[in-house]
């Protein structure tokens, strides 16, 4: 990789904590609604959901939030009562009030990296959100350049390269999200290093199989370092 010039990290849980955050909130939810069906289809109920209001609400705490309200008005035949549903608000709301807790390593490797290449965030959300929790994480002076896209997939990443005026050859990407932050940047021919999370969003998994030179795997994203010498 000696002739990488940018390198892309994604935000959520590849900078700071965030799916464990929706956890806790869809565990709740899930009580909430284990008294209309088996607890363990709640979650089933409620990703068909959130996958059916993607075109229209993308992803982020909000799209969640109202997909968890139109999930509970429809396992519940309309019977979930307002306590319930102000609770489910509620659930949202504090998703966005958390702290922002930066993963073990992360100011480490901004530190070491910044000035020696670009560094860019490229992430997905709601905007207002990513953005809150970009600026109380004190790390926004590190990067070049902020990127809150509404999806990751090749063509947006293609864009995004366009922009920054890099070719593949000269872009790493290092995430959590295999279906996100990897396969797309794969398939342009970029660089790529896969850093999981232990947790992910049912939605970011995928069985696609990637067998790449340009492919990194690590444990943590200290490991990353001796790669970028």
């Amino acid at each position: 990789m000696n002739d990488i010039r940018i390198i892309g990290f994604d935000a959520d849980d590849t900078l700071w904590v965030n799916q464990s955050y929706f956890d806790e909130a869809e565990f709740r939810f899930r009580e909430l609604l284990s008294e209309y069906i088996p607890y363990e289809s709640v979650a089933e109920e409620l990703l068909k959901v959130e996958i059916r209001n993607m075109d229209l609400l993308g992803f982020g705490v909000k799209a969640f939030t109202l997909s968890m309200v139109e999930a509970a008005l429809s396992i519940s035949e309309n019977k979930i009562s307002q306590d319930a549903l102000f609770e489910i608000v509620q659930l949202g709301k504090g998703i966005m009030q958390k702290p922002v807790e930066l993963l073990d390593g992360v100011q480490d490797v901004l530190s070491k990296l910044s000035g020696r290449y670009k560094l860019v965030v490229v992430t997905k959300g709601d905007l207002l959100d990513q953005e809150r929790k970009l600026r109380r994480s004190s790390l926004e002076h590190y990067f070049h350049h902020v990127e809150i896209v509404s999806d990751k997939q090749s063509d947006d990443y293609r864009k995004l390269l366009r922009q920054l005026d890099c070719r593949p050859e000269n872009f790493l990407m290092i995430g959590n999200s295999m279906k996100s932050d990897i396969v797309p940047v794969i398939e342009l021919g970029a660089y790529a290093a896969y850093v999981p999370f232990h947790t992910t969003w049912a939605h970011e998994t995928t069985d696609k199989k990637i067998i790449s030179p340009n492919l990194i795997r690590i444990d943590k994203i200290t490991e990353i370092l001796p790669y970028l010498k």
